[in-house]
C-alpha cells in the first residue's frame, strides 16, 4: 500500500495527479455487498443484499429511510453511511421547518457531495468510505443518484455498486429500455434479477438477506417503504419460481 508518502493525507496529488486515499475509500465501497437501484416513470426501487459476519449476526442493515419520499441503499462503510445519513435526515428537516416542504433529491445529493468533497481539502481528514444509491420522488416526479466519496454525484437511470455489481450493470444495461415504462411490481422484479446476476453460483436470494425499498409518484404515489422477511416472501417465489430461491442462504461476511 505504500506509495511514496502521497497516502499519506487526502489533500496531497501524486505526479500522476491521482489522490489515493479516495482510490482507497473506493475500493471500500467495492468490498461492500452489491445494492441495486431502478427508476421509471412512476416509481423508484432499490434493492440490496444484507450480509452476516456469521450463523449468530443480525445483517447488516442496508437501505435507510431518511424522510417520507427518499432513502439510500449503501455499500461499504456502514458507520459512515450512519454519519451521512443522519446530516442527510437534519437537513430534510430542517426543509419542511423552515419552508414547508418536502427537500428536492438533486439538492439534498449535492450537499452531502459538497460535505464528502471537503474532506479531500481540508488535511487530517479523510474520505467517507462509502457509495451511496439515494432514490425517492419529488416535484419533478422519480429519481436516482449515485454518491461517490470522492464527493461525485451523478443521475442515474438504474445503477449498482457494490461487490460484482459490474454483473448486476451488465443486466441493467441489457435491459435498460425497460424501465421507463416499468410498473411497480414489473420495477421490483427487474432490482430482484439484477440482485441475484451478482451473487455467486452457490448463493441465493432469501428473505433474510435481502432487502426493498419502494416509492411512487402521480397515480401510483406511496411514501417511501422498506421491505424485509416475509414481506418479500411473494416477490421473491414470483421472481424466481424455477430457481428454489426462497430456500435459506448461507452467511456472509458484514460489510465493513
Amino acid at each position: 500500500m505504500f506509495r511514496n508518502n502521497y497516502d499519506n493525507d487526502s489533500v496531497t496529488f501524486s505526479p500522476q495527479g491521482r489522490i489515493f486515499q479516495v482510490e482507497y475509500a473506493q475500493e471500500a465501497v467495492k468490498q461492500g455487498s452489491v445494492v441495486v437501484g431502478i427508476v421509471s416513470k412512476t416509481h423508484a426501487v432499490l434493492a440490496a443484499l444484507k450480509r452476516n459476519a456469521e450463523e449468530l449476526s443480525s445483517y447488516q442493515k442496508k437501505i435507510i429511510e431518511i424522510d417520507t419520499h427518499y432513502g439510500i441503499a449503501l455499500a461499504g462503510l456502514a458507520s459512515d453511511a450512519r454519519v451521512l445519513s443522519n446530516f442527510m435526515k437534519q437537513q430534510s428537516l430542517a426543509s419542511r421547518l423552515t419552508y414547508d416542504r418536502p427537500m428536492q433529491l438533486a439538492d439534498i445529493t449535492a450537499r452531502i457531495g459538497d460535505r464528502a468533497q471537503i474532506n479531500t481539502q481540508q488535511y487530517g481528514k479523510r474520505p467517507y468510505g462509502v457509495g451511496l444509491l439515494i432514490a425517492g420522488v419529488d416535484a419533478t416526479g422519480p429519481h436516482l443518484f449515485e454518491f461517490q466519496p470522492s464527493g461525485v454525484t451523478q443521475e442515474m437511470v438504474a445503477c449498482g455498486i457494490g461487490a460484482r455489481s459490474q454483473m448486476a450493470r451488465t443486466y441493467l444495461e441489457r435491459n435498460l429500455e425497460q424501465f421507463e415504462g416499468s410498473n411497480r411490481e414489473e420495477l421490483i422484479r427487474h432490482a430482484l434479477r439484477a440482485l441475484k446476476e451478482s451473487l455467486s453460483q452457490d448463493k441465493e436470494l432469501t428473505v433474510d438477506n435481502t432487502s426493498l425499498g419502494v416509492v411512487g409518484t402521480g397515480d401510483a404515489k406511496e411514501r417511501f417503504r422498506l421491505f424485509e422477511g416475509t414481506e418479500i416472501q411473494s416477490w421473491l417465489e414470483t421472481t424466481f419460481e424455477n430457481q428454489g430461491s426462497t430456500q435459506e442462504g448461507e452467511g456472509m461476511d458484514v460489510d465493513k
